[in-house]
């Protein structure tokens, strides 16, 4: 299984609730919320469950994109950028880059889970927010086979759709180092909104870019990124 790994966008998102709590919703909102997630809830109380409501888009919204790309030259370098803040502009910063430096046939996108999560709840929210779609996130017309999307949860299944991997997992069982993080995805909300602290949850996804290209390394056995071969760029 060769991907040249020099066509490939490497990005993970995080996301948080619309808004802080239930009750910021309006009445209809409320209302909508409670239909979506009626079979999801059980006997929790929808204010409670609300705390979920990130991994909707239509109730949630995203506060970080992270990406990843590699360089090789004379030596090798994986340079990593994050797009933080205000929802509609950074689907723009992050559409600006697609169309200008990954929008030719042969680049492709890549995310762990991303044929199901990121990359439709970034077109989803794109919509949302007023921002035409990029090319590779327009699907309009296209085969499955055409669509460029790479996903290794997907291609760690090897055809077995009920197979669910999670990101942590299979870098462990591939030896793998993770970067130690101070938080979760659970508590992502609450270092947006109560600690305000976007430099964190920034690291916390760029910490996954990493670790989903190491995967895709170690499964076309190709030796995995040093410390010293990663770059932040602004």
């Amino acid at each position: 299984m060769y991907i040249p790994l020099k066509n490939i966008l490497f990005l993970d998102i995080e996301t948080v609730p619309k808004y802080e709590n239930y009750d910021a919703l309006s009445e209809t909102e409320q209302e909508l919320f409670n239909e979506k997630t009626r079979f999801n809830r059980g006997d929790t109380p929808e204010p409670e469950f609300y705390k979920k409501a990130g991994i909707w888009a239509e109730f949630g919204k995203i506060v970080c994109i992270s990406i990843g790309y590699l360089i090789e030259s004379h030596f090798r370098q994986f340079r990593l950028r994050s797009f933080v803040g205000d929802e509609k502009k950074l689907l723009l910063d992050f559409k600006k880059v697609l169309d200008l430096h990954f929008s030719e046939k042969y680049h492709l996108l890549c995310a762990h889970n991303g044929k199901e999560f990121d990359f439709p709840y970034i077109a989803r929210r794109m919509i949302i927010c007023g921002v035409s779609l990029p090319k590779k996130l327009d699907y309009a017309g296209k085969k499955p086979w055409e669509i460029p999307h790479l996903d290794t949860m997907e291609l760690w299944k090897f055809g077995d759709y009920k197979h669910y991997t999670s990101l942590k997992l299979l870098t462990h069982i591939l030896g793998i180092d993770s970067p130690k993080d101070d938080i979760d995805g659970s508590q992502v909300a609450d270092v947006f909104y109560k600690d305000h602290d976007l430099d964190r949850i920034a690291h916390y996804c760029e910490n996954d870019v990493i670790a989903i290209a190491q995967v895709l390394l170690k499964m076309q056995a190709l030796p995995l990124l040093k410390p010293e071969e990663i770059k932040h760029i602004k």
